[in-house]
């Protein structure tokens, strides 16, 4: 199956409508997508507008392959479950979005080879007839590395790090 996320901010109508184009030309009938309040309604594949937290999570579990927004949410749980992605930035300059975060962190994230991108429409039909060829990539982990915590925990309390076992 194949699962389709916009996020829970805004529709994205632009990424929605070439997936159900693309769905019809195909004949695929294995596409759930989640659709966003208010967004345009697909015609070729199984929608719903929103959905709450354990839907979502089965529906991710389910998903070989998940196409969404790049938001940071989706993406780290489509790593996290080891489940290939392939996202499409929301763009403020479209009005999908209030700045351009997602184009960046699209950017960071495929120079880290961490996930795989269409910038366009047009780029998206093309990785949409290879999608069956998508691979998830390396498995992170769910939760943060301890150090990194131990870290964060030790500036928060404005105790340099490496001294926490120190007396004051």
């Amino acid at each position: 199956m194949i699962f389709v996320t916009v996020g829970t901010d805004n529709s994205f109508d632009r990424m929605v409508k070439v997936v159900d184009e693309w769905a019809e030309k195909s004949g695929r009938k294995d596409i759930v997508a989640q659709i966003g309040v208010g967004g345009w309604r697909p015609k070729h594949v199984d929608w719903c507008e929103m959905l709450n937290p354990s839907e979502f999570m089965e529906r991710i579990d389910e998903a070989s392959v998940i196409i969404a927004h790049a938001g940071m949410g989706t993406i780290l749980t489509a790593l996290s479950r080891g489940k290939a992605i392939l996202v499409m930035p929301k763009r403020a300059s479209l009005g999908e979005h209030r700045n351009e975060h997602q184009m960046a962190t699209s950017r960071h994230l495929v120079e880290l080879g961490r996930i795989n991108v269409a910038f366009d429409e047009e780029e998206l039909r093309e990785k949409l007839e290879v999608i069956d060829t998508l691979v998830p990539k390396e498995l992170i982990e769910e939760f943060a590395a301890a150090e990194l915590i131990d870290g964060l925990r030790g500036f928060i309390h404005g105790v340099p790090v490496g001294s926490e076992g120190c007396s004051r």
